[in-house]
């Protein structure tokens, strides 16, 4: 229980000193570098959340399929941004992409002139993403936990409403599509672990939520969740928060 809890703490620990990072001096860390990447330019560019957790699938799939050593991490996050934005019909410019991906690899510079630098950028963003399409056999869309997770949630809010279970959850799941172990479960699994973990850390009693109980709060929403699994979903979103690389000096 304690392990739950203490994930707070290490998201308030990381909030306290964000720095910009230099990307180009990180490793690949297993998809979590680029992913991260995603979601500084995504929020940057006012993406949707979906936008943002669509472009990060695709961007660790992609890279399930492929060897990571052979194609630049940074191109195929942007490329995978640009390509969410259409997926989710949520359009992302690709001069405002190419700038703000420019910008985060390179900090302080300028925005891209029309020249050489900006259409090879450009080019090889729209490539990219036709490889992506390609390896990946067009097949794009992508249930996301997001809709389980605000259903179960108009479902119970009566236990929570005056404490923000709804936005911790919502962050977790978020941070969760840093890892690509995210592609390992169930969606409406992956909703309920990240319920479960906003609910131990503020403490919020529910019933049949302790360990020894021999149902459990959340088989009201799914019934083939197991203590097991669902404990191995919170121990994944945990370890998220351990991978966030230091900045460099």
């Amino acid at each position: 229980m304690k392990d739950v809890i203490d994930v707070m703490e290490l998201q308030r620990e990381k909030s306290k000193k964000i720095v910009p990072l230099d990307y180009k001096k990180l490793e690949f860390n297993n998809g979590f570098t680029p992913a991260r990447f995603i979601f500084e330019c995504g929020v940057k560019l006012r993406g949707q959340p979906l936008t943002l957790a669509t472009a990060a699938v695709i961007l660790h799939r992609f890279f399930r399929e492929v060897d990571p050593a052979n194609y630049d991490c940074y191109l195929i996050a942007a490329s995978a941004l640009y390509l969410a934005g259409k997926v989710k019909d949520d359009p992302l410019k690709i001069r405002d992409i190419i700038n703000v991906a420019h910008n985060s690899l390179h900090r302080g510079s300028s925005p891209l002139e029309i020249g050489d630098e900006y259409w090879n950028m450009r080019d090889a963003i729209v490539q990219a993403e036709l490889l992506i399409m390609r390896v990946l056999k067009f097949e794009v869309g992508t249930v996301h936990p997001h809709k389980f997770m605000l259903h179960y949630l108009k479902i119970g809010k009566e236990h929570w409403e005056s404490i923000p279970i709804a936005r911790a959850a919502a962050s977790f799941l978020q941070d969760f599509h840093h890892d690509p172990s995210i592609l390992d479960y169930d969606p409406r699994h992956v909703a309920v672990a990240c319920i479960s973990l906003a609910l131990q850390c503020y403490g919020v009693q529910l019933p049949l939520i302790e360990d020894t109980d021999d149902e459990v709060w959340y088989n009201i929403f799914v019934k083939d969740l197991a203590k097991d699994k669902h404990w191995e979903i919170m121990e994944k979103i945990m370890e998220t928060y351990n991978r966030e690389p230091e900045p460099t000096p």
